[in-house]
């Protein structure tokens, strides 16, 4: 801002940062301006002539009064215009000849019109108009209609119309600031909401693929160690099982890396994102595992194909209930996935019977909630997001059951 004010800069700085001295510089005009303005005649011989009539001590001593005042014209407006109305109408009714001594209330005027609301600046206005103006015609010594009755009543409605326009203008720019920097702050704190969501995002999708194949990959590991001895070929189908897993592992996490470390747009992916279409190839990895699944999808041919984020949800869902079941239920666990689209809604339903032997672990590392885990708590970020909902929890006789509703809509 400085380069832009010139070598006047820090003088301007400092009258800024200390107003007292600021209106004792603008009072000490004023006074300077009344005293060469009282030795002018307006009414020579040949027109207005300077240095033909000379003031009273009486008004000298009204002019440095009202110009003292006018140093606290900012401090306390109302008081300063009050005051100098009063010097005005005493110099009004005595002075002969008259000297300039209502500038001081002309610039109080303009002040407390500065400072105060439209309707209080034109009551106080319109007061001191009409008062300064008829004790000028009606008890001053010069004719009613004399140019200085008419100036006074020009300058004092000047001064109230000056004032309210500079607050007026005052009022619109801090308007215009205020909006300026509650869109700032609107702009930062949508930045900070669309990070938070694509970190929440990231965080799922990791979670997903990570907890899906790591589980399969435990339980493919413990097969292999079980029968290596007795049964070298079932040992060798089960690794074989870990490698595809772990293949597709650090596929999926390379692929998200990858996008994370890119500057620019990302490129287009080469494969599809998942979704119901390959929920044979996801069953399938389970039923590898050791986990029987029953699918029932019901979609509707007829009906518009979902869209690409309720596609995804439902995919997402599935797989981590099967993980969830394949990492936390029993010995001889049976599950069951139905996808049925009812009405404008998708209702994506697992399954399991819990099982024999072990029992299911009621607070297992990925069951949300109170056990500290992410999972279910990303399948119902991941319904919420859509405006649906997921339910998961015990089924009576035995097992778990999630249900998740995704709006199509």
């Amino acid at each position: 801002m400085t380069t832009h004010l010139g070598p006047l800069a820090p003088t301007r700085q400092w009258l800024r940062a200390h107003p007292l001295a600021t209106d004792a510089v603008l009072a000490l005009g004023a006074l300077v301006s009344m005293v060469v303005g009282s030795f002018a005649d307006p009414h020579g011989p040949h027109g207005p002539a300077f240095g033909t009539r000379t003031p009273e001590p009486f008004s000298l001593l009204l002019m440095l009064l009202g110009a003292g005042a006018l140093v606290f014209r900012r401090l306390r407006p109302r008081t300063v215009l009050a005051a100098t109305c009063a010097l005005s109408l005493a110099e009004l009714t005595t002075g002969e000849p008259r000297a300039p001594v209502a500038m001081c209330a002309v610039m109080a005027l303009y002040t407390v019109a500065a400072r105060t609301d439209r309707p209080t600046t034109w009551r106080i206005g319109l007061l001191t108009m009409a008062g300064l103006t008829g004790v000028a015609m009606l008890a001053g010594p010069l004719p009613w209609y004399a140019q200085e009755n008419i100036g006074i009543f020009a300058w004092t409605g000047m001064a109230a119309a000056a004032g309210d326009a500079v607050r007026s203008r005052r009022a619109f720019v801090d308007a215009i600031r205020e909006r300026a920097e509650r869109a700032e702050r609107t702009r930062e704190e949508e930045a900070r909401r669309r990070v938070a969501e694509e970190r929440l995002r990231i965080a799922r999708d990791l979670h997903d693929v990570v907890a899906h194949h790591i589980a399969l990959v435990n339980v493919q590991a413990g097969v292999a160690a079980h029968v290596m001895d007795k049964r070298p070929d079932q040992a060798k189908e089960a690794l074989a099982h870990v490698r595809d897993a772990s293949r597709s592992a650090l596929n999926e996490l390379r692929a998200t890396v990858g996008l994370l470390r890119q500057s620019g747009d990302p490129e287009a992916p080469t494969e599809p994102a998942p979704g119901l279409a390959v929920l044979d190839e996801l069953v399938d990895t389970f039923r590898h595992a050791g986990l029987p699944v029953q699918v029932i999808v019901q979609l509707g041919r007829d009906r518009d194909p979902l869209p690409a984020a309720v596609d995804l949800a439902a995919y997402r869902v599935i797989q981590e209930a099967l993980t969830n079941v394949r990492k936390h239920a029993g010995v001889e666990v049976r599950a069951e996935v139905s996808v049925v689209r009812v009405g404008a809604s998708v209702e994506v339903t697992v399954l399991d019977d819990g099982g024999s032997g072990v029992e299911p672990a009621p607070e297992g590392p990925d069951d949300g909630d109170e056990g500290g885990g992410h999972g279910l708590l990303g399948m119902r970020e991941r319904a919420g997001a859509l405006g649906g909902s997921c339910f998961a929890g015990p089924r009576y006789g035995g097992g778990y059951r999630v249900h998740a509703i995704l709006p199509v809509a």
